[in-house]
C-alpha cells in the first residue's frame, strides 16, 4: 500500500466508489497501524457517507471525523473543526473522503496551507462505467475543475471501474484503458486498481497500478 505521505485525499465523480475505496483503505491501514483517522468531508452527496460506518471504524480503532457526529443519517453541510486538528498534528495518518464534484472539492480550499508540495496524496477515483467519466477528455475536465476549486494539485489516479456486485474483469480492463490514456496525457501516475476481491484472480497481468482488493462496505447485500 502507498504510504509515502501522511495525508490522503480521496475524490472522484459521484458513483465512482470513492467512499468504498476510502473505507477499505482505512481498514487496511488500521490492520498495521493504530493511528488512522478518516474525515467525512462530502457535503454534497447525502448518500453512501463514510460516517454511516462509525461503529465499524471505531471497532478497528479508526478515528472518524464527521460533519454530523452522533447523527449518522443527518445531512448537515458543515465540516467539523476537528479536521484542523488532525491536519496540524502528526499523530494521525489521515484519509479525507471529499465530495467529488468541484463544489465538493471547494471545501479543501480552507485547508490549503496544509497541502504544500509533496506532502500529501490526492487521488482521483475513476469509474469508466459512469456517464460523465467514460472518456479521457471528461476525466481530465473533472480533474481540472477539482484542482481549480480546491487549489490543490491532483497526484494520482485510481481505476475503480465497477458495476457493483456485477463487476467483471472486462470492466476493470475498460477502466485500465481509460486511466492509462488519462495518465499519458496528464502525467499523473496510476496508483491503484481497486477491484472486488473475487474478481482479482481473473485479472490479466498487465493491469496498471497496484491491485487493491476491496469488499463492499457501503452496500447492504440487498442493494
Amino acid at each position: 500500500m502507498r504510504d509515502d505521505h501522511r495525508v490522503h485525499v480521496i475524490t472522484g465523480h459521484y458513483g465512482s466508489g470513492k467512499t468504498e475505496f476510502a473505507l477499505n483503505f482505512a481498514f487496511k491501514k488500521a490492520e498495521k497501524q493504530d493511528n488512522i483517522a478518516i474525515a467525512d468531508m462530502d457535503i454534497v452527496n447525502p448518500y453512501f457517507r463514510s460516517r454511516e460506518k462509525k461503529a465499524e471504524l471505531e471497532e478497528r480503532g479508526i478515528k472518524l471525523i464527521s460533519s454530523s457526529t452522533g447523527y449518522s443519517t443527518a445531512d448537515v453541510p458543515a465540516i467539523s473543526p476537528e479536521v484542523y486538528g488532525i491536519l496540524q498534528s502528526n499523530k494521525y495518518e489521515v484519509i479525507l473522503d471529499v465530495g467529488g464534484d468541484p463544489n465538493g472539492a471547494r471545501v479543501l480550499g480552507r485547508y490549503f496551507q496544509y497541502f504544500q508540495e509533496d506532502n500529501y496524496n490526492m487521488w482521483m477515483v475513476v469509474n469508466a462505467n459512469r456517464p460523465n467519466t467514460q472518456k479521457s477528455k471528461e476525466v481530465i475536465e473533472y480533474i481540472n475543475r477539482i484542482q481549480d476549486s480546491s487549489r490543490i494539485a491532483m497526484t494520482g489516479l485510481i481505476n475503480n471501474t465497477h458495476m457493483i456486485r456485477e463487476t467483471s474483469k472486462e470492466d476493470i480492463i475498460r477502466g485500465n484503458d481509460l486511466v492509462v490514456e488519462v495518465s499519458e496525457i496528464t502525467g499523473l501516475p496510476i496508483v491503484y486498481t481497486s477491484v472486488l476481491e473475487e474478481v482479482v484472480p481473473d485479472l490479466p497481468k498487465d493491469i496498471k497500478g497496484e491491485i487493491f482488493p476491496i469488499s463492499l462496505k457501503m452496500r447492504p447485500y440487498w442493494l
